[in-house]
């Protein structure tokens, strides 16, 4: 299992979107009504993205650990797990 790094934005106002954006995995970006809405979007397009560059024969990005961005307002791990189909 691979655990990639999301930052989450906070919205201000609190009327507008929780942004959500994986670090270390490129292209993965999303968005929910509150914190818990961002986390299943981005868990959703995570494993999609996921799969596209599989599917295409293209090698996942590696996680990165130490990856960070000071603008996030909260930085958390997620895990990525997939089943590859085999035709």
């Amino acid at each position: 299992m691979l655990w990639y790094s999301v930052a989450y934005y906070l919205p201000n106002p609190p009327e507008t979107m929780v942004m959500a954006k994986v670090l270390d995995f490129p292209g993965a970006l999303s968005q929910g009504f509150d914190l818990w809405d961002a986390r299943r979007v981005i868990a959703s397009a995570l494993e999609d993205l996921a799969q596209v560059q599989l599917e295409e024969g293209r090698a996942l990005p590696l996680p990165d650990p130490q990856a960070e961005d000071d603008a996030a307002d909260l930085i958390e791990r997620m895990p990525l797990s997939i089943v590859v189909k085999q035709s």
